[in-house]
């Protein structure tokens, strides 16, 4: 589809604007001049005020999620956590409008381009910052749209999640959760791993399948037999112990970075954690399949700049350091804190999470339960946040003191405060100088104001003796 037919064409309309992965859909366009309107049932509670604003600066018209602003014509764009129900849903249908979920949009916008689709149950957005280091570093100025903000982007003065670039590449993150990786047909499919998050194992190799046979280059984590299962022979790989790349020597896993030696090639990332190796041989081997040189994708990644909400350190007192991170299903928060704990450098993690919807919630329980069990050290401690509730007709008969409980019965010291507001103050009582402070979740948009409330806390009391 011819890009000027498309904006003339459509006006989109984002029911749920503000969404990290709604957002950067809306951010592209704008930046394409096309027409975008949108609405947020957290802007009409008041919350969101950064992205509603940033969304005005770009040109988006937004209106209260009721169906009176959709226009006549419009093209609206739902996520999986649009109900039918939804005012804005009912009003399109009574317009003949054409209702899309974010994907196929997504689909839509990546068919106009040579796309990569980077895929897998956990790194999907700092792979895809990663590649696009990558290819940007190899002088291919691609196009991005990711579900996290770049921090390359967002310190070039922009929202950061989404950048329209004068090369022929666009790089985006494809999402299994809702079954919708099953819309791209990217010219270099990759996928990271694979893990029960959202659906069964079986439902999500299903998925990933047919995601492999509409790729036309694969590239693939050589060291999951289950993934190589999907991907087949022909795939480039990228690991460890089985790669197509040349296989990474002296590994360095340090505080603040990670070191490693593709042949010749030296590769330094400063980001920290044995995922993050993982992530760089990804983002390297997807490089080397769109044409630049391994020399030049290393020299590039030495400059990335990271994720936002991805191990991102917010502020520090009383000599305590609080880290944010968007880990949310048991694996990232096993390798949460395992970069949590190497960067404590031996002293303890205090960690927080927030679960992030109460059907993730029941689904995980026993998952969420073993993975902390496993990640948890005897000297660190762990408080649970209220459930995080995004309203409509979620079933809300799990809480967070489900999980509390059977995390203590493995042995762990567990906090489960009644509300969230409770936990700064309790950890600013318990901290130490030398902890560390690691807050994970998902989805609310507040979290990062909650990180820094953290440190606030901290610096409020005096320091210990």
């Amino acid at each position: 589809m011819d890009r000027s037919e498309v904006r003339d064409m459509t006006r989109w309309h984002f029911s749920g604007i503000g969404g990290s992965g709604m957002s950067a859909i809306a951010f592209y366009l704008l930046g394409r001049g096309e027409k975008v309107s949108g609405s947020d049932r957290l802007f009409d509670r008041g919350g969101g005020a950064s992205i509603r604003e940033v969304l005005v600066k770009a040109g988006a018209r937004l209106v209260a999620q009721d169906g009176e602003g959709l226009e006549p014509g419009s093209t609206l764009v739902v996520s999986t956590a649009i109900e039918d129900t939804v005012p804005e849903v009912r009003r399109a249908k009574e317009l003949g409008c054409r209702i899309v979920h974010r994907s196929e949009a997504l689909s839509e916008i990546a068919s106009r381009t040579r796309c990569v689709a980077v895929s897998g149950t956990s790194g999907k957005s700092t792979v895809t910052a990663m590649v696009f280091r990558v290819l940007r570093g190899g002088g291919l100025d691609p196009s991005v749209i990711s579900g996290a903000v770049l921090r390359e982007l967002s310190n070039e003065g922009h929202w950061g999640n989404a950048w329209g670039g004068t090369g022929d590449w666009l790089v985006i993150e494809a999402d299994e959760s809702d079954g919708s990786l099953v819309r791209y047909h990217p010219e270099i499919g990759v996928m990271l791993n694979l893990d029960r998050d959202h659906k069964e194992l079986s439902e999500l190799r299903g998925i990933f399948a047919t995601f492999r046979a509409q790729s036309a280059t694969f590239v693939v984590h050589g060291d999951r037999p289950d993934c190589l299962e999907i991907a087949g022979p022909d795939s480039f790989r990228f690991g460890v112990h089985s790669s197509s790349l040349p296989l990474p020597q002296d590994i360095l896993l340090l505080a603040d970075r990670v070191e490693f030696r593709l042949g010749s090639v030296a590769v330094r990332v400063p980001c920290p954690g044995m995922h993050t190796v993982e992530n760089a041989l990804a983002a390297l081997a997807v490089g080397v399949c769109a044409g630049v040189d391994l020399v030049a994708g290393a020299k590039a990644l030495e400059s990335f700049q990271g994720v936002g909400r991805r191990h991102e350190l917010v502020g520090a007192a009383r000599g305590v350091r609080v880290f944010d991170d968007f880990a949310h299903n048991p694996a990232k928060v096993e390798a949460g804190l395992a970069a949590a704990q190497l960067a404590a450098d031996g002293a303890r993690v205090l960690a927080v999470f927030q679960p992030h919807g109460y059907g993730p919630l029941r689904f995980l329980l026993e998952d969420f339960a073993k993975s902390f069990a496993k990640a948890l050290r005897p000297q660190d401690k762990l408080w649970i946040a209220p459930v995080y509730d995004a309203g409509g007709t979620a079933d809300r008969s799990i809480a967070s003191k489900d999980l509390a409980d059977r995390i203590r019965e493995r042995g762990h010291d567990v906090s489960c405060p009644a509300t969230r507001a409770e936990i700064p103050l309790e950890i600013a009582a318990e901290a130490q100088a030398g902890d560390l402070v690691y807050s994970m979740g998902a989805r609310d948009p507040d979290l990062p104001m909650f990180a820094k409330q953290i440190v606030t806390a901290l610096g409020s009391l005096p320091e210990k003796d």
